[in-house]
């Protein structure tokens, strides 16, 4: 896992993903336009309906590169953003401190394109610190939050229902955790037996949003789901396109 997102490769990828223009990911007009933006819309869609505190607190864990955390630092006074793999969380902070960061975007083969990633308008980079850390395991001091962000986190994860089992003790009472996921339950990431949905259990097809629900509804209430379309170009003519399932739970008081 780390192997995979400590390349230079997945760095530049990622960055693109999360900075780059439409017309730098997406050059044809009868692509898939509104999967664009995914780390953008992760926070619109799912947390700007919701009235946060004043000096609200916000965890992004799995923040990658770091865009959302970005975005979240124009509605919450501090924002925390914990990425697993050293060398995104080198770039977020490359971003924070100085504005941007170089990167080579992958046309074809060995050609590459040249392009900077940029610190989002109206971003307070004052407000946000990243590290990094493991999200099956976050150290004990966090605190909690007003909002935890966890965009396309859990099916990558060895064990996501450690990091489920936590989320409680994070999230404050009336506050808000951000769950997005395509659900692409992997062996190269995730042992079967922790997969939390895609398995028939006992004759019964289980999903992972039943699990999910069974996991949380006990401190949480599901307030609104949708679909959250995203597009990542590996180069000019091959993209993955994907469409997440996002989930908003307030937390009970």
């Amino acid at each position: 896992m780390q192997n995979l997102y400590e390349s230079d490769r997945a760095v530049a990828e990622y960055l693109l993903f999360h900075y780059g223009s439409a017309e730098e990911i997406l050059p044809y007009p009868s692509g898939p336009v509104s999967a664009l933006g995914f780390a953008v819309r992760t926070v619109s869609e799912l947390l700007d309906p919701h009235p946060l505190p004043a000096e609200a607190r916000a965890l992004d864990i799995g923040c990658a590169v770091g865009r959302s955390a970005f975005e979240l630092s124009r509605r919450c006074a501090e924002v925390v953003g914990i990425d697993y793999s050293h060398a995104f969380v080198q770039a977020a902070e490359l971003i924070r401190t100085h504005g941007n960061r170089p990167y080579e975007r992958v046309d074809e083969g060995e050609l590459t394109t040249a392009l900077v990633a940029r610190l989002p308008a109206q971003a307070s980079p004052a407000r946000v610190r990243f590290e990094q850390g493991d999200a099956m395991a976050l150290r004990a001091d966090l605190g909690v939050f007003d909002v935890v962000h966890a965009a396309n986190l859990i099916d990558r994860l060895p064990e996501p229902i450690r990091f489920l089992e936590r989320a409680p003790s994070l999230v404050k009472p009336g506050g808000l955790l951000l769950l997005t996921s395509p659900y692409t339950w992997l062996e190269s990431f995730t042992p079967r037996t922790h997969w939390l949905g895609g398995l028939v259990r006992n004759g019964h097809p289980l999903r992972t949003l039943e699990a999910l629900r069974r996991t949380l509804e006990p401190h949480f209430r599901l307030q609104e789901r949708r679909d959250l379309p995203f597009l990542i170009r590996e180069h000019a003519r091959k993209f993955q396109w994907s469409v997440a399932e996002g989930t908003v739970w307030t937390r009970n008081a």
